[in-house]
């Protein structure tokens, strides 16, 4: 795969707003920042964690070097609000057993890695297969129709199906299927991938649970396909077939597996931990257009470490995007003729856990939301063979001025958009605001990373 770094969707809108070329964006610059954050020093980043304030003391320290104005609360840089919180202490592991002797042991961050919500504990216990994970026996679907999961160690795909049943969406939330699994007696919960999609998704870090009750005493985690044929041997089944069944008939397979597996976990969890948005404005320098304001965002936060053994440094998603934010107010602090209208910087967290700081944002504006006038978030912007400007079916005349752009200089942006906003663009875009959302194409494979 090609190798595009972020500076290049820098330049195409850095273009657009300065009067001479972009060579004002410092290539190393950006470099030196998506180093130092993805660094164990910010220990991934996880919102509320003390890693994660330390990065958003460091960005803001850079705002005040710039002489940014904050525009968070009691006249600083942060916005203030709070999030749940769970943190994964460890000890983390995940054994297949023969009696008390461990025949097969797994490494987490290779092999499996632990849900951002998952609950704590020791479970040792049969493995039950049990589909999707889905239990609606009024649409004549149940996963756990067949089969005794109390005390049992259940494994699901972790995707639905792509099919529907009684033309009835499905929940796609993992903590609801956590919360099936638990209410059917299930003492821990394995996800994984579907063996036949095209590029089965490997163990990833995840924060990325829904909204629900959080239990506690559930462990879950993501394990690799091969571990799941591990737990099938002994049944002479693979997953590939049971996932061709199941979709092809969309009737339950679910089995009791002859397998006994060991799973540990860890976790400290907070209901509500205080977290914070980076906010800070450079004032425009038209006497009226300086009350209309266009909003530079990214997130800061990602998806911390587990265990004291994996880190999830988040280089791409979104150190990136990150880094793109500060470099753009330094080149705009750096012209002597400053921009009539005034540019919010800012930098969201809990956007892995479902975009909160950008709800938080939206919700609680800094500034009156009838003078935002446009914003540009970057997300995921160091790696891929291409850069894609989505959103652009929503705000048409903002999506052809980047092509444009791009389109006399460096030519890298693909023709395909979309609309309905995208990412921590969302929030505002659903308040009306346009909004250009700048993403690399095909670099899914550095998402958590």
């Amino acid at each position: 795969m090609k190798k595009i770094f972020f500076v290049f969707g820098f330049l195409i809108f850095a273009n657009s707003l300065f009067s001479q070329d972009a060579k004002l964006i410092n290539k190393n610059a950006l470099m030196k920042t998506v180093t130092l954050l993805s660094s164990t020093e910010f220990g991934g980043r996880l919102a509320g964690s003390e890693g994660f304030d330390k990065a958003a003391k460091y960005m803001a320290s850079e705002y005040a070097k710039l002489k940014l104005k904050p525009a968070g609360d009691e006249g600083g840089f942060f916005q203030y609000f709070h999030t749940e919180y769970n943190d994964i202490v460890g000890p983390c592991k995940l054994n297949l057993m023969n009696g008390w002797e461990i025949s097969n042991e797994y490494l987490i961050g290779k092999h499996f890695s632990v849900r951002g919500f998952s609950g704590s504990g020791d479970v040792k216990a049969n493995v039950v297969f049990c589909g999707y994970g889905i239990s609606q026996p009024e649409n004549d679907y149940d996963d756990y129709q067949n089969v005794d999961v109390k005390g049992k160690i259940v494994m699901i795909f972790k995707q639905l199906p792509s099919w529907k049943l009684k033309e009835k969406d499905w929940n796609s939330s993992l903590r609801y299927r956590s919360e099936i699994a638990y209410n059917h007696g299930a003492a821990a919960v394995l996800f994984v991938s579907k063996p036949n999609d095209k590029n089965p998704q490997k163990p990833i870090g995840s924060v990325m649970d829904g909204e629900g009750k959080q239990i506690e005493t559930l462990p879950q985690l993501q394990i690799d396909i091969s571990v799941a044929n591990d737990i099938l041997a002994k049944n002479n089944i693979k997953l590939k077939y049971l996932q061709t069944k199941i979709d092809s008939t969309k009737k339950p397979s679910s089995i009791a597996t002859a397998t006994i597996a060991n799973v540990e976990v860890k976790a400290k969890y907070e209901k509500e931990k205080k977290t914070e948005n980076i906010i800070a404005i450079l004032e425009g320098s038209d006497p009226i257009l300086t009350n209309e304001y266009i909003v530079v965002s990214a997130h800061l936060d990602h998806i911390g470490t587990h265990a004291n053994e994996v880190m999830y440094p988040g280089a791409n998603d979104d150190a990136s995007g990150s880094a793109a934010v500060l470099e753009l107010a330094r080149a705009f602090c750096s012209q002597k003729e400053k921009p009539k209208r005034s540019i919010i910087f800012m930098l969201y967290a809990c956007e892995e856990t479902g975009l909160l700081g950008a709800k938080f944002f939206a919700e609680h504006p800094v500034v009156p939301l009838q003078n935002i006038n446009s914003q540009i978030n970057m997300d995921c912007i160091a790696f891929g063979d291409s850069i894609q400007i989505g959103n652009g079916k929503s705000v048409p005349e903002l999506w052809k001025m980047v092509e444009d752009i791009d389109a006399s200089n460096d030519k890298l942006s693909v023709k395909d958009t979309w609309n309905g906003g995208g990412a921590d663009g969302t929030p505002l875009h659903e308040k009306g605001i346009p909004m250009a959302y700048f993403v690399t194409k095909d670099s899914y494979g550095h998402l958590h990373l």
